[in-house]
């Protein structure tokens, strides 16, 4: 897992064409599938996840990722993943084209209270997710032709508040898709919730459950692997797929911005070919961080990859302790898309540090959802803490971050974003660790203006929109299409069911 100089010092050379298949992280035994049918399945028949059966080892010269534009660096993560996948450059374009406000796609910002901001929320819907979910839709749609794959994909999604929004802009009116979204009824953002009801198309459904995030994830993950509604869907040429982070189609596109990252701080001779950087991201579901992962095993030189929480903290005490345990009470706290005490993509990292051992991390998930907890072997958690460091922040320490980073340079930064400031600084307090930090700024400020203002502010915060007129008065800049488009958006109908209902609504969608 340490860092190979000798392996990005090389040219990348002219690209062959070859098949990269894709297998489940808990049956050793089950049939490898090509990138293609990951992508289209979303989730593995056995309730794993899909990956590459061989890591790609690709030589490269990190000098080009100071001049290349986004689409390139993207579309080169891309083909070292899904090599057989035909059509990549048009895809990549139409992803990352002139729906997005900044054109570098996900710039970097100037150094603000000690740390770079990774800006990734300059897409339609204002959060990180919209780098893959615009990436997503496109992909899919290759695979389908390349397989000739003709049934409507059903996009079955769970959302703790961004990938539902990203979801539905991205699939809006997709020929042969239809989206149903699930969010906690309770659990998201004002602004969160007019985004997601906001969002136009005939293939577009929206559904509140009354329960929290964790039970609406892990009831789709019981619907994927629903034997009997699978059937009913294949008798009708349907089949679900995924837009969570646990599609590998998801995944993937996120690796390219830890590229970009580096690029622009060896563009501005902030740090020289080689110099490691850290990465403080904050986590919920785990797929952000993960893409972070998987770019250091390519080469990348990443330092620290540290793992942000807030009050839901079960990722600090699994990477302190080994031991992974959900049974704790469940917060609803001031930066909603990290309210998750289940992170399905930690199975995918451990997968990897345990050597492929399928039928461990096969034994380690039926533990989860049988007792509540498991714990890894010992040498798993040692090779875990070579790479992630941890750390959490609660709701008064990350309001007390967005405000430390607004008067230090009238920076304004979201509360999942001063979740992963709040820990980095912790972390390089405690350390001593001096090397340079990128922050993963998740979302827009404007996504949660009452908690910004909260913490700036000293007059009474509104809601919704009328809060997000208080946070522009902060800010220089004008107001991007993304945020004025909250302004114009009708909502659109929704559904509301309990945890035990969501099959139900399921049928009754898709039957029409």
């Amino acid at each position: 897992m340490g860092y190979n100089k000798a392996k990005v010092t090389r040219k990348i050379g002219p690209r062959r064409i070859y098949q990269m298949n894709y297998r489940s992280t808990r049956d050793p035994q089950a049939q490898p599938v090509t990138s293609a049918a990951a992508i289209i399945k979303g989730l593995a028949p056995d309730g794993g996840l899909f990956v590459s059966s061989t890591f790609p080892q690709p030589s490269y010269d990190l000098a080009p990722f100071t001049t290349q534009p986004y689409q390139d660096i993207a579309q080169q993560v891309l083909t070292w993943f899904f090599p057989d996948l035909a059509a990549l450059p048009g895809a990549v374009q139409r992803a990352y084209g002139a729906q997005w406000d900044d054109q570098q796609i996900t710039p970097l910002s100037a150094r603000h209270g000690g740390n770079y901001y990774l800006e990734l929320f300059h897409g339609p819907t204002l959060a990180f997710k919209d780098v893959a979910l615009q990436a997503l839709p496109q992909l899919l749609q290759l695979a389908k032709v390349q397989t000739g794959e003709d049934s409507e994909t059903i996009i079955l999604t769970a959302t703790s508040g961004d990938t539902g929004t990203a979801a539905l802009r991205g699939f809006q009116n997709v020929a042969g898709t239809q989206v149903i979204v699930f969010y906690p009824r309770d659990g998201i953002s004002p602004v969160q919730k007019a985004q997601m009801l906001g969002q136009a198309g005939a293939n577009l459904h929206v559904v509140a459950v009354t329960g929290n995030f964790d039970q609406a994830q892990t009831t789709v993950k019981q619907l994927f692997s629903d034997q009997a509604l699978a059937h009913e869907l294949a008798a009708r040429q349907q089949q679900f797929s995924s837009a969570n982070s646990m599609n590998v189609g998801r995944l993937i596109p996120q690796i390219a911005y830890y590229f970009a990252a580096y690029g622009q701080l060896l563009q501005r001779q902030e740090i020289q070919s080689g110099d490691l950087v850290n990465f403080a991201v904050p986590t919920g579901n785990f797929g952000d961080i993960l893409a972070g992962y998987y770019a250091k095993k390519l080469g990348l030189p990443v330092g620290k990859l540290i793992c942000a929480s807030n009050a839901n903290n079960v990722l600090t005490d699994f990477f302190a302790t080994g031991t992974y345990d959900k049974r704790r009470e469940f917060y609803v706290t001031n930066s909603p898309s990290m309210d998750i005490l289940v992170s399905s993509n930690l199975e995918r990292l451990l997968f990897d540090v345990s050597d492929h051992d399928a039928d461990l991390v096969a034994q380690l998930m039926n533990q989860l959802q049988t007792t509540g907890h498991y714990t890894v072997p010992a040498e798993v958690h040692q090779r875990l803490t070579t790479t992630f460091a941890a750390g959490y922040a609660t709701s008064m320490q990350l309001q007390a971050e967005i405000k430390r980073v607004f008067d230090a340079d009238n920076y304004l930064i979201d509360p999942h974003t001063a979740v992963g400031s709040f820990v980095a600084r912790q972390y390089q307090q405690v350390t001593g660790d001096q090397r340079p930090c990128v922050v993963l700024a998740t979302a827009s400020p404007y996504k949660f203006p009452e908690t910004v203002l909260d913490a700036i502010s000293p007059a009474p915060v509104s809601s919704g929109l009328t809060a997000i007129k208080q946070l522009a008065e902060f800010d220089a800049a004008p107001l991007t299409a993304g945020v004025q488009e909250l302004f114009t958006n009708l909502p659109q109908s929704q559904a509301e069911v309990a945890p035990a209902e969501m099959k139900a609504i399921v049928q009754q969608i898709l039957q029409g």
